[in-house]
């Protein structure tokens, strides 16, 4: 066992060589050289310490729902914030720390007669990584739910105002600054009966299973839509409905999803994303731009 696992070990649970495809939806991904489970704040703070004096990169990861991992090994250390997921009802707020599932939050959301969650209720991440990507569902997003962030950065434990993370369309300024962690959530909850809530999220969940892969291994909508037009009818007037790339398959059911058909690599993945890219601009001059969010490639 070498010094620097030692020392890891003291903040935490600690995996060697845990492949990414296991935390991801996609499933896909090399190894990660560490994955460490911090139990509190304490002993996050002494691992990225102990993680930036030792020199080590270092990546979040909450559901890994959104990510698209290389095939090459990670030689740093994966932070999963699974034991952060305490949440409380204060009045009309919930605080909700980064680990909470966010589908699972939107359910006790929806018993105590609040409402303002609804749009994540089929949304396979965790609070922070909703947060982080400004996460949303049927013309709703995070930050129309936000008051403040609580942050890890540059060493101190702070309350951000909503007003000063930058939310805009599936963006944040965390993504600007990946050493920034989040670690916990005030939300602003509206007073509204709970059958009426659970109707709205049923009559969702259906149209969700109807429409989407969810049977497959998938990182959800691929690209984010154009301000014209919704990406997925870009890809459908290219013809890519059922499109495959080795592993990698436009979804036959909505094709703003690329699913691991089976033995995918983040290779194949990448590479149908830029024959969409590529026909979708000779076809229409519209630039799409992806969703999913790439880690690990050089």
């Amino acid at each position: 066992m070498n010094e620097f696992l030692n020392e890891l070990s003291q903040f935490g649970k600690v995996e060697c060589n845990l492949p990414l495809s296991k935390m991801t939806t996609l499933r896909i991904g090399g190894n990660a050289d560490y994955t460490v489970f911090p139990q509190n704040t304490v002993s996050l703070d002494s691992l990225v310490k102990l993680i930036t004096q030792y020199g080590y990169p270092y990546k979040i990861i909450g559901k890994g729902s959104n990510l698209l991992c290389s095939d090459d090994d990670f030689h740093g250390v994966i932070i999963r914030l699974d034991e952060f997921n305490d949440f409380y009802f204060v009045n009309n707020q919930i605080v909700a720390q980064a680990g909470c599932s966010i589908i699972s939050l939107s359910y006790e959301a929806m018993k105590h007669g609040k409402s303002g969650l609804e749009f994540a209720s089929g949304i396979p991440g965790t609070v922070g990584g909703c947060t982080f990507m400004n996460a949303g569902a049927y013309k709703s997003s995070m930050s129309d739910v936000l008051d403040s962030v609580f942050v890890y950065r540059n060493g101190v434990f702070e309350w951000m105002s909503a007003a000063d993370c930058e939310f805009s369309y599936r963006t944040s300024i965390f993504q600007k600054h990946p050493d920034w962690i989040v670690v916990a959530v005030k939300l602003n909850m509206i007073d509204k009966d709970v059958e009426e809530i659970r109707a709205l999220m049923d009559s969702r969940r259906e149209r969700r299973m109807a429409s989407q892969p969810l049977d497959k291994p998938s990182a959800g909508s691929v690209f984010r839509n154009p301000e014209s037009v919704p990406a997925w009818k870009l890809i459908e007037e290219i013809g890519y409905r059922g499109k495959k790339v080795g592993g990698a398959q436009v979804s036959e059911k909505h094709v703003n999803f690329i699913i691991n058909a089976g033995d995918a690599t983040a290779a194949d993945f990448l590479e149908l994303v830029h024959e969409i890219q590529e026909q979708v601009r000779e076809k229409f001059g519209i630039e799409l731009h992806l969703e999913v969010e790439t880690f690990n490639w050089h």
